[in-house]
C-alpha cells in the first residue's frame, strides 16, 4: 500500500500558535524518564484485567491544514485517511517517546478519535481503528523525509507506527473550545473530563483515553455545543 506522508509527530499543540515551537525542541524536552522507560507506558485509570493494557480508547493528532517541512507537505486530515485504499493508512512520523510507547501499547480494533491539530479550528472530526499492531516506521530511515533519524538503526528501529482504519465522522465536530470548557467544569464537579490528557499534556500527539473520557465525548454528539 502506498504510504501518504502526513504531519504526525511526537509532541503537536493544541493550537495553531504552537507551529512557531520546533519538534526537536519539543521532543528533547520531554522527561528523561519517558526516554529511559520501557515500551510500555504508565498505566492509566483503564488499566483492567491486571494490567494488560495501557488504555482501549484513544485520541490521535494530526494536521490537516498545508504546512511544508523540509520540502514536503506534512498535511494529513481524515479526509485524507477517507481516501486512502481501504481507508487504511500508517500512522507514521511520531517522534516522542512517550507517544511511541501509546503506539505500541495499541491493539487491534481498539478505537480512537481522530483530532485536527495546529489548525484554525483544532477538535475531534472523526473515529478510526487500529487494524495493525506497532511495527517499525519506516520513516526513520529516509533521508529525504522531514521525520528522518540519522541515530536509528534498521537493526534497532528507535520508532513504531500502527496501521489505523476510518470508521465514522463524528456526528459533529466536537472542538477544543468545548472539550476544555466541560474540563474546566469538571476539575471542579468530578466529571468525566476532569484529568483528560488533551489539557494535562497537552502536546502530545497520541493519547490515552479512559473509557468515562470516550464514551462522554460521543455522548456530546448528541448535544448542541455548550
Amino acid at each position: 500500500m502506498p504510504r501518504p506522508r502526513k504531519r504526525l509527530i511526537g509532541a503537536t499543540g493544541p493550537d495553531k500558535k504552537e507551529l512557531s515551537e520546533k519538534r526537536t525542541k519539543t521532543e528533547n524536552s520531554e522527561n528523561t524518564s519517558a526516554k529511559l522507560g520501557s515500551s510500555s507506558p504508565q498505566k492509566t485509570s483503564t488499566s483492567k484485567n491486571g494490567g494488560k493494557n495501557v488504555s482501549s480508547y484513544w485520541l490521535m493528532k494530526s494536521e490537516p491544514e498545508s504546512r511544508l517541512e523540509k520540502g514536503v507537505d506534512v498535511k494529513f486530515s481524515i479526509e485524507d485517511l477517507k481516501a486512502q485504499p481501504k481507508q487504511i493508512a500508517c500512522w507514521d512520523g511520531v517522534r516522542n517517546y512517550q507517544a511511541r510507547n501509546f503506539l505500541r501499547a495499541m491493539k487491534l480494533e481498539e478505537e480512537a478519535f481522530f483530532y485536527h491539530s495546529n489548525c484554525k479550528q483544532p477538535g475531534i472530526v472523526g473515529l478510526m481503528k487500529i487494524v495493525k499492531e506497532a511495527y517499525p516506521d519506516h520513516t526513520q530511515f529516509e533521508k529525504n523525509n522531514p521525520h528522518y533519524d540519522p541515530s536509528s538503526k534498521e537493526d534497532n528501529p528507535k520508532w513504531s507506527m500502527v496501521d489505523v482504519q476510518f470508521v465514522r465522522m463524528m456526528k459533529r465536530f466536537i472542538s477544543l473550545d468545548e472539550l476544555k470548557v466541560y474540563h474546566q467544569t469538571h476539575k471542579a464537579t468530578g466529571g468525566p473530563l476532569k484529568s483528560m490528557t488533551l489539557f494535562t499534556r497537552q502536546r502530545l500527539s497520541v493519547q490515552p483515553l479512559t473509557q468515562e473520557e470516550f464514551d462522554f465525548i460521543l455522548s456530546l454528539e448528541e448535544t448542541e455545543p455548550s
